[in-house]
């Protein structure tokens, strides 16, 4: 999973970036209709993309804008309100641009645009807004990265301390929209947010170890002793009397108030408006015009496939048990576990290491923003997945797969081939660094993320180590199976609890009875489908449309097709819808047919 603007290679070791020639459409000829419609397109991507600066401030700082230093997004219902009639506005014109009048990339930029303007709006109709928290975590938990920033001069200390200060009403207009989701119905499931206090607790500690007050600890060595001691004073103040202060208040309301009050029910069928928010939900994650039942058949279908093949490993290592038993097993054998947060990361290294070198034989571009890995956040790591990517805006930042070391008895070795060519190489990092390069494509798709895309991309990377000669070890080749299994249970679930009455228990058990997942692992999977819902379904839709689009290319293309040109030429235009991306595989072909 890819955690980056949903609240931010030359890859090491592999020498130059290699390239390969990326087929596209051939020129067209442009019209004086074109050249206008055009125009009068990018006018629109133009304004859109500013409505996206203006609504973080702190994702249009990491682009350069100095003016919004110092600044938290303004949350009030005022800003909102005109967020929302900005997106509306854009939106209702771009739909009455003639499409047959636009180039064929500007066509796709026009269908991606529209998109992402109709998901802000339908999320803030349906009033996404009300919930700010999850069972993951929350904004307390997200707007603490403020503190990891670069801290290189006096201005960047000064434009901290205007956070720190801003802080109590970016929690008080949060607070609010939580009250506002209380008297509406509109909040978590209340038997997801058990433990969720703790996220809270993490901060409410003496103030030096507070992760607010760590920039005030080092400074760079050109500081005055005069510029730190002043420095000092001032965040040790404003950590003391206003950020503490500020979590105490959140935990009280969050514990009293808030969480006995949350909805009984976890069905997003059962929200006022519920149906139509969750089958609005369904199609914008697969970006096809598909229903829940008709996910729900889908997943039902891969779930009994997959099976099948994990019976055959079962087999194949002798185990006499049943298929229940040999999961207990799995579960439950310490071989299968690491000790320390250290081992299960330097696993996962040596995993990535292994990835980065099958790169070249399987893709002709390469990145060049390298990525670390570094452990889940403490604060978070309890309620939080298995393994996420986080990516990173900046040039002088990497991206991150990070590892959840919390609870190392629930995080099996046999699933880390899996999990790391998903979150890290030839998955998310690979295709989200790809991504930011493309510099012909406008901001608003540089930086954007479609779920479908990115997930199925994931989830097709999992698929691709079997060919680059992971799992070796029948258990690792379970644990892919495992993942697979995961991700197609996902389309069971998730449509079960939320549009067909399953209870959570109901899910639990069909996840448990399924996978190899560790019980801790199922119970905040779950969890996290109730509160996102509809997120799950983008994982296997956008594998088995990759998965496809590659079948129909080696079967038209035969001993012409290229391994490493198919891949270049679907991560070609960066994130795209599933149509979209049929229609470039499909050029793609015919393109090399003709240079046969």
């Amino acid at each position: 999973m890819y955690k980056y603007l949903l609240p931010s290679v030359l890859v090491l070791g592999l020498g130059a970036c290699q390239t390969t020639t990326v087929i596209t459409a051939p020129p067209q000829d442009v019209s004086t209709q074109q050249v206008a419609t055009n125009t009068q397109l990018q006018s629109l991507i133009d304004a859109a993309w500013q409505v996206s600066l203006d609504a973080s401030p702190s994702f249009a700082y990491s682009l350069g804008d100095v003016s919004k230093a110092g600044l938290l997004q303004d949350l009030s219902p005022q800003s909102l309100a005109t967020l929302d009639q900005r997106r509306q506005q854009i939106l209702s014109q771009l739909k009455q641009i003639d499409q047959t009048s636009l180039t064929k990339s500007d066509a796709i930029n026009a269908q991606i645009l529209r998109d992402q303007l109709q998901n802000d709006v339908d999320q803030f109709r349906y009033k996404d807004h009300y919930m700010p928290i999850s069972a993951e975590g929350g904004f307390h938990a997200y707007i603490a990265s403020i503190a990891k920033g670069r801290f290189n001069k006096v201005e960047d200390y000064q434009n901290y301390i205007k956070q720190l200060q801003a802080l109590p009403e970016y929690f008080i207009q949060q607070t609010d929209w939580l009250k506002q989701g209380l008297a509406a119905g509109i909040t978590p499931a209340r038997a997801t947010l058990k433990g969720f206090e703790t996220s809270i607790c993490a901060f409410i500690v003496p103030v030096e170890e507070s992760g607010y007050f760590q920039p005030f600890t080092e400074y760079p060595a050109h500081f005055t002793e005069a510029e730190k001691a002043e420095l000092t004073e001032q965040g040790r103040a404003l950590v003391q009397d206003t950020v503490l202060p500020q979590y105490q208040a959140f935990f009280d309301f969050i514990t009293t108030e808030y969480i006995p009050n949350t909805r009984i029910s976890i069905a997003t069928y059962d929200l006022p408006d519920g149906e139509a928010f969750y089958e609005n939900r369904v199609r914008y994650y697969t970006t096809l015009d598909m229903t829940s039942d008709e996910v729900h058949q889908l997943g039902l279908k891969e779930v009994k496939r997959i099976r099948e093949e994990m019976q055959q490993i079962i087999e194949e290592v002798g185990f006499k048990g049943s298929f229940a038993e040999f999961l207990h097993f799995l579960r439950t054998d310490p071989q299968f576990y690491p000790k320390t947060a250290e081992e299960l990361l330097k696993e996962a290294a040596y995993i990535a290491k292994k990835a980065d070198a099958m790169l070249p034989k399987y893709f002709g571009k390469l990145p060049r923003q390298p990525y670390g890995i570094e452990p889940v956040p403490a604060e978070i790591a309890p309620k939080y997945t298995t393994g996420r990517y986080s990516g990173s805006n900046r040039a002088d930042e990497a991206g991150y797969y990070w590892v959840n070391t919390y609870a190392l008895d629930k995080r099996p070795l046999y699933e880390m081939e899996a999990l790391t060519l998903h979150e890290a190489v030839p998955g998310h990092h690979l295709q989200i660094a790809l991504n930011q390069e493309l510099t012909d494509l406008p901001n608003f798709r540089r930086y954007s993320y479609i779920s479908a895309f990115g997930e199925g991309w994931g989830l097709y990377s999992e698929y691709l180590g079997l060919e680059a000669g992971f799992y070796q070890d029948p258990y690792s080749n379970f644990g892919r199976l495992t993942y697979e299994m995961w991700r197609a249970a996902r389309l069971v679930v998730d449509t079960g609890m939320h549009a067909k009455g399953w209870s959570r228990q109901q899910a639990i058990d069909f996840m448990a009875s399924n996978t190899a997942l560790s019980m801790h692992n199922v119970n905040t999977e779950i969890d996290r489908y109730i509160n996102w819902p509809g997120q799950a379904l983008s994982y296997k839709i956008g594998e088995l449309t990759i998965k496809r689009l590659r079948a129909q290319a080696e079967d038209e293309l035969g001993e012409n097709f290229d391994i490493r040109a198919f891949h270049d030429a679907i991560l070609a235009n960066g994130s795209v819808p599933m149509s979209v991306l049929e229609q470039q595989i499909n050029d793609f072909i015919a393109s090399q047919k003709a240079a046969i």
